[in-house]
C-alpha cells in the first residue's frame, strides 16, 4: 500500500476526512515537517505529501506522484521535485493575512509609528515632526497575485492612487488605476510614494530591486517587501536608508533569513523587520484554507481530474485555471 505523509498541524475532522478520501492509501500524519523519524521503506512507499519537506528528504521518496506545499510560492521545490511529479501550492491561502500586515507596515512607516515605539522604549516624549497621508498616496504595487491584489484594494478603499505590475497583459481591475508589465515598471517608480513588493522568487525576480532600480525610488518614498527576500539587494537597501535617499523600509523578508544578529539592518531606525511572520500558520482563517484545499485537491486526485495551484515548473508560477 502507498503512503501518504501530512507534515503540518491539522485536526480530527481533517483527519478523518483526508482518510475517507484516500481510502486507498496509508495515511500518515506526522503533524511537523520534520521527517527524521520516517524510516527508509516508509518513505520510498510515499505517492503523496501534504506539507513543507526538506527538499533532500524528497531524494527518498521514489515513488512520489504528488506534493501539496502549504505555501504560495514555490521556489523551494522547483528543480527539486521531478517533472513528473504534481507540485501546488497554497495559493490564494495568504491574500487576507499578508495583505493586512502589509497595510499595517504602510501606515507605520507613513506616521512613523515605529519612531514612536523607539522612544517610548527610552522614555522620550518628542514629536518626531511632519507624517504623510495615506489618502492620495501613489502606490506601486509589484506583483498582483492574491497577495498584491488584496493589498491593492485595501489601498485602493483607503485613497490611495494604485499603479500595479504583473508579468502578463490581463484586463485592469478596478481596484487599479494604471497596470503596467514589468518592462514598464521602471518609468513608474519615481512617482510612487510607496513601493510594495508580493512576488515570489523566480530566476526573473531574484535581485529586482538592485541598487540601481532602487536609486529610481523618489526621496523619502518608502519601500514593503512581503514576497521572498532575495527581491532586493539588501546591501543596497541599507546604503539608501543610511544616506537618507529612501524614507523607510517595511521588511517581513530579507536576504539572508534568518537576519544575523551583527547585521546593520538592524540598527537602522527608518527600517521595520518582521521575522517571515505576516503569512504562516499565525491566522486561523489560513490554515482553515490550506486544509480545505488538501481536500478539495485529494478529492480531485482520486478523480483524476486537474488539481488547484499546480505550479509550471518552467515559470514558478502556478498555471492559471479555467
Amino acid at each position: 500500500m502507498d503512503n501518504v505523509l501530512v507534515l503540518f498541524e491539522t485536526n480530527s475532522a481533517f483527519q478523518k476526512e483526508l482518510s475517507g478520501i484516500l481510502s486507498g492509501y496509508r495515511v500518515i500524519f506526522n503533524e511537523s515537517d520534520d521527517t527524521s523519524s520516517i524510516d527508509a521503506e516508509t518513505a520510498e512507499n510515499i505517492a503523496i505529501i501534504f506539507g513543507s519537506p526538506e527538499p533532500d528528504f524528497l531524494k527518498s521518496c521514489k515513488r512520489l506522484r504528488w506534493l501539496q506545499i502549504p505555501f504560495a510560492g514555490a521556489n523551494l521545490y522547483v528543480g527539486k521535485v521531478k517533472e513528473t511529479t504534481m507540485l501546488t501550492s497554497a495559493t490564494g491561502a495568504y491574500g487576507h493575512a499578508v495583505s493586512e500586515h502589509m497595510a499595517a507596515l504602510t501606515f507605520e512607516l507613513l506616521k512613523k509609528l515605529h519612531l514612536y515605539r523607539d522612544a517610548q522604549n527610552v522614555a522620550r516624549w518628542q514629536s518626531r515632526g511632519m507624517v504623510r497621508s495615506i489618502r492620495n498616496a501613489v502606490i506601486l504595487v509589484v506583483g498582483l497575485g492574491d497577495i498584491g491584489s488584496s493589498y491593492a484594494r485595501i489601498m485602493k478603499a483607503l485613497g490611495c492612487y494604485i499603479i500595479g505590475v504583473r508579468r502578463t497583459t490581463h484586463v485592469k481591475p478596478d481596484y487599479v488605476d494604471e497596470l503596467l508589465l514589468p518592462q514598464e515598471m521602471d518609468e513608474a517608480i519615481p512617482r510612487a510614494d510607496v513601493v510594495a513588493l508580493s512576488v515570489p522568487e523566480t530566476k526573473e525576480t531574484k535581485g529586482l530591486f538592485s541598487r540601481a532600480r532602487l536609486a529610481k525610488i523618489k526621496k523619502g518614498a518608502v519601500i514593503i517587501n512581503s514576497g521572498r527576500g532575495s527581491v532586493i539587494d539588501t546591501e543596497a537597501l541599507c546604503d539608501a536608508l543610511e544616506s537618507g535617499a529612501l524614507g523607510g523600509a517595511a521588511l517581513d523578508v530579507i536576504d539572508p533569513e534568518p537576519l544575523p544578529a551583527d547585521h546593520r539592518l538592524w540598527k537602522l531606525e527608518n527600517a521595520v523587520i518582521t521575522p517571515h511572520v505576516a503569512g504562516g500558520d499565525h491566522l486561523q482563517e489560513t490554515t482553515e484554507y490550506i486544509m480545505r484545499l488538501s481536500l478539495e485537491n485529494a478529492s480531485r486526485f482520486m478523480q483524476g481530474k486537474p488539481l488547484k495551484s499546480l505550479i509550471d515548473f518552467k515559470t514558478g508560477y502556478r498555471i492559471p485555471e479555467d
